[in-house]
């Protein structure tokens, strides 16, 4: 079975960053494999390593980002597709799907693996963009998956407790961060990276049609988080403070 997994370079959320006149600043210039991404990765590994297949990891971004396509194929990726912009796009969610849609159109796969959301912009929302396009039936925030002969049963991590889900094959999942935890590519891991294949497409030769009104969001600028209010302190006997936040929270807050 053929596993596709698609991957995105984001910036490293530990790095410094600071916020001037409206924009996002990232002196350090730092840029990851998305760690949701990463857990798909892993699982994909993890299940062709017990019953067989293949892993390809699929990639769009600027030159620059083939290094994280290449840490994919360190932990274990057989191959792997670049598709290549300019870097200045400004590409949301529907713009990504539309593109990764493009590409999938005539492919063969078992299953497509996606992180369930991307670390600079928590939008969520590719995959079942992408399912969506390509009609393919699909679970999201899975917490596991086990191969079943030919399908899939996704343990998912629902608003009040797990399900599980039995998938058709061909389909979409999109994976937790809880799923796992990647591996630490190896230095053979590293080397063998250099030799896998991998597939550079430019997207204006991909023909997926993408201008700037596939693009449905728009950023204006960017704030610092304000600052919490600080909270009350009751002091005094147990029962008197108990009378207090009764009285708060039923005048106040209004919850009770």
């Amino acid at each position: 079975m053929k596993f596709y997994v698609c991957i995105k370079q984001v910036p490293d959320v530990n790095a410094p960053l600071q916020i001037k006149d409206g924009q996002l600043v990232q002196d350090a210039d730092r840029n990851i494999l998305n760690a949701y991404d990463a857990s798909s990765i892993e699982e994909a590994l993890v299940i062709t390593e017990a019953h067989g297949g293949e892993v390809e990891a699929v990639l769009i971004g600027p030159e620059k980002a083939k290094e994280t396509l290449r840490k994919a194929l360190a932990m274990g990726a057989d191959s792997g597709t670049h598709i290549v912009t300019s870097g200045d796009e400004n590409y949301d969610s529907f713009a990504y799907a539309k593109i990764l849609a493009t590409f999938f159109k005539d492919k063969e796969y078992g299953y497509i693996l996606c992180g369930k959301q991307s670390q600079d912009t928590d939008s969520g929302l590719t995959g079942s963009m992408l399912a969506e396009m390509l009609n393919l039936p699909y679970s999201t925030n899975a917490v596991g998956l086990e191969l079943q002969g030919d399908h899939i049963v996704v343990k998912r991590q629902g608003d009040t407790g797990q399900e599980m889900i039995e998938l058709a094959s061909p389909g979409l999942v999109t994976c937790s961060n809880d799923m796992n935890d990647p591996r630490i590519p190896s230095l053979k891991g590293i080397m063998q990276s250099k030799r896998k294949p991998v597939d550079t497409i430019a997207l204006s030769d991909l023909n997926a049609g993408i201008s700037e009104a596939d693009t449905k969001t728009n950023i204006l600028s960017f704030e610092e988080k304000p600052e919490r209010e600080p909270g009350k302190k009751y002091e005094g006997e147990p029962e008197e403070i108990a009378r207090q936040v009764a009285q708060l929270l039923d005048t106040e807050e209004n919850v009770i």
